[in-house]
């Protein structure tokens, strides 16, 4: 397999007296998708914001695309070309779906190769929804439609990379399907894919290699056949 576009390794996080993580390890490929599992509060969340510079008391090393992100803030590593959809989601509520995918826009990186080119109508190819949607204000979406959004303002920032917090938490079942679709297709144009997740059976559907984090270490990792299938 060709070198990791992402790399992890030792990454610790502390938050005042508390340590939060020790000692990360992993790395990422183009064209794979890497799940983080295990259970809340185990660190998953916390190591994807370490990675995107968004928490504090960081050590160890972060690489990207074969450069040192460790200590850069949010939006330049956003435009170096990782991209971050938070648990929260945070859309614009006051903004129409369209106004909150020009929000995401950063400039394709044209001196590489192989740079994405999303639009507003390749999201929609992805998203169907949302282009019945496009005029319809971001507070007057559901929850999957705002999680459609989200993912699709992420990948108008034209990433290499995306990190996913927790995409399938609190959807019905059938709009984790549309997700885990959608994850798929992005994974076979060569994105690299980055989740943590606690359902397993979405993890299973979805990714490549599982990454078991309990209170803040890694204690397994390997091919996905590692992880038990459970209902949705």
């Amino acid at each position: 397999m060709s070198s990791a576009l992402l790399q992890v390794k030792n990454l610790s996080a502390r938050l005042g007296a508390a340590q939060l993580l020790f000692g990360i390890d992993f790395e990422a490929h183009a064209g794979e998708v890497v799940v983080l599992v295990g259970r809340n509060g185990a660190g998953k969340s916390t190591t994807l914001k370490a990675i995107m510079g968004l928490a504090s008391e960081v050590s160890g090393t972060v690489m990207f695309s074969g450069q040192s992100i460790a200590g850069l803030e949010p939006h330049t590593i956003a435009r170096l070309g990782l991209g971050y959809v938070p648990e929260e989601r945070r859309i614009f509520t006051g903004l129409t779906v369209a106004e909150n995918l020009e929000v995401g826009r950063i400039p394709s990186r044209s001196d590489t190769a192989d740079a994405p080119r999303w639009s507003v109508d390749r999201v929609c190819e992805l998203f169907p929804k949302l282009k019945e949607m496009l005029d319809r204000p971001g507070g007057q979406m559901s929850g999957g439609e705002q999680q459609m959004l989200t993912i699709a303002r992420t990948l108008m920032g034209n990433p290499r990379a995306i990190l996913l917090d927790e995409p399938s938490e609190g959807l019905a079942p059938i709009v984790v399907e549309r997700i885990a679709e959608s994850i798929q297709r992005l994974k076979r144009d060569g994105l690299c894919i980055v989740l943590s997740e606690q359902n397993t059976h979405f993890a299973r559907a979805v990714a490549d290699r599982a990454i078991v984090i309990e209170r803040g270490c890694v204690t397994h990792a390997g091919g996905i056949e590692l992880l038990e299938p459970t209902h949705p």
